[in-house]
């Protein structure tokens, strides 16, 4: 079986972090189209995002959240902390769970 080449992040004249800080500016991205976008791996998305979040508290801002839902029961992860999909719902135990949508609060 071939083995999977790590994928290559693209050639930037800026920091990861603040492509990844104009990509949340420009709309609303789950971390996986984030990576995607960014050429990174969802992992490191997610950990550059704590980094954003604080970042952007020092000038004044926010990074804004939109919580993970239940696509069965319609749950939705209000008091979560983690930026990361949460892999069952409390409620329903399914496993069909939209991702949290990240976003630059003004």
């Amino acid at each position: 079986m071939k083995e999977k080449e790590p994928p290559v992040p693209k050639e930037r004249a800026e920091t990861t972090r603040q492509a990844l800080l104009e990509a949340l500016r420009s709309g609303r991205s789950t971390a996986r189209a984030l990576a995607i976008s960014l050429g990174l791996r969802e992992k490191d998305v997610l950990a550059h995002l704590e980094h954003v979040a604080r970042s952007l508290a020092g000038q004044g801002s926010a990074l804004g959240v939109s919580p993970a839902t239940c696509l069965g029961c319609g749950y939705v992860f209000e008091d979560r902390r983690a930026f990361g999909r949460p892999s069952r719902c409390p409620r329903c135990k399914g496993e069909r769970i939209e991702a949290p949508k990240f976003f630059v609060e003004p």
